[in-house]
């Protein structure tokens, strides 16, 4: 597909088929993100691939829970709106994908939110390029077991950026109606 099609093709999914993503596609996208530009090309991105179903249903529930404390903290929060979704003991975070990839980096990385921001855009361009469909999940960064994040082989000097859910689509949705772009000035 050439990149125009590429770029209107790319959609937020959230319904996958029972299918599994073979782990040697998940790290050909993983490769091919190495070509985004980072700060420096220093390439801070550490990727955490998991696969294990009810693993990715233990992440969903510690971060919905640290969530829902969030907002008990804060009710004013933007969280607010996703009250409901986040009490409901059957959703999940990762709407039950088949792979959840976590892009992580060093916290003293001065860039490390734009770098990895770049590599999972070239991460959900390429995935669609083979035919899966992505979503980056922000509810589901806010993982706080120590444990759970031992477990994934985090450790104090990194965090999680973002936290990427990939299969094969149910459906491609239709295009959300787009703005043109707001262009402030002209020299």
């Amino acid at each position: 597909m050439d990149f125009k099609t590429l770029l209107a093709n790319r959609r937020a999914i959230r319904e996958f088929q029972d299918r599994d993503v073979p782990l040697s596609v998940v790290k050909e996208i993983i490769q091919d993100t190495c070509l985004a530009p980072t700060a420096s090309n220093g390439q801070p991105c550490r990727f955490i691939i998991i696969q294990n179903r009810k693993f990715i249903k233990r992440l969903s529930d510690d971060s919905k829970k640290n969530l829902l404390s969030d907002l008990a903290d804060n009710p004013d929060s933007p969280l607010k709106q996703y009250e409901a979704i986040l009490r409901d003991d059957k959703f999940n975070a990762f709407y039950n994908a088949p792979c959840l990839v976590y892009v992580t980096g060093p916290n003293k990385h001065p860039f490390v939110d734009v770098d990895c921001s770049l590599t999972v855009s070239y991460f959900m361009f390429s995935a669609t390029s083979r035919g899966l469909g992505t979503c980056w999940i922000g509810l589901g960064a806010n993982i706080r077991d120590r444990q759970l994040l031992l477990e994934m082989g985090i450790n104090d000097d990194y965090r999680i950026v973002a936290p990427v859910i990939i299969g094969y689509p149910v459906s491609i949705p239709e295009p959300s109606e787009r703005h043109a772009p707001e262009i402030v000035m002209i020299t």
